[in-house]
């Protein structure tokens, strides 16, 4: 079981549902999001972000609808809207 920060995005666009498509951070690549929500449920992983140097975990959800059933968030922590999305872009 490993622990990972997570500092950058990849978003699928700039539309009003903007989706996550993959996350990154130091010292790991590039991962996709079905990628990152297996490690979560199966391997035990953690992930983070750092939001006002406090530590805040991204967890798995699922939608009631749409295509994608699950998906990434994290923890409510008083600062709206997602966090994961007010990172900035991967390269």
């Amino acid at each position: 079981m490993a622990d990972y920060q997570v500092t950058c995005t990849k978003k699928d666009g700039a539309d009003a549902d903007r989706r996550i498509d993959a996350l990154a951070g130091p010292g790991w690549k590039q991962a996709s999001i079905d990628d990152v929500i297996c490690w979560i449920e199966k391997e035990g992983h953690t992930f983070w972000v750092e939001v006002a140097k406090k530590r805040v975990s991204v967890v798995v959800r699922q939608h009631d609808t749409g295509r994608r059933l699950k998906y990434l968030t994290t923890e409510a922590d008083s600062f709206p809207p997602n966090n994961l999305l007010k990172l900035p872009d991967c390269p």
